[in-house]
């Protein structure tokens, strides 16, 4: 899978996940923050957002605090991590 066409899909399912009403996945910047500014999300969504992807790609989110920390800073990092994990996984998408 491309990285455009997985940050795509990762915006989808951020809509989709956390049930936001009043926004598209156009709508988001694939580069803007995802938490406090920018998307606005919070630790509860950054919870539920990473079931979603683990339920998704069928991969554990876990290891390094920093890491995770940076790969939910945005779609792109989050698009970039997901990637990352599935290469190491070889898990298909």
């Amino acid at each position: 899978m491309k990285r455009d066409e997985l940050e795509i899909e990762l915006k989808r399912l951020i809509v989709d996940a956390l049930m936001l009403k009043d926004v598209k996945p156009e709508q988001i910047d694939t580069h803007a923050p995802l938490f406090v500014d920018g998307l606005g999300l919070d630790s509860i969504d950054a919870l539920e957002l990473g079931m979603a992807i683990e339920a998704r790609w069928d991969f554990k989110i876990g290891g390094e605090e920093e890491q995770t920390r940076t790969a939910f800073g945005s779609v792109r990092n989050l698009a970039d991590f997901v990637l990352e994990n599935l290469n190491a996984t070889g898990a298909a998408t």
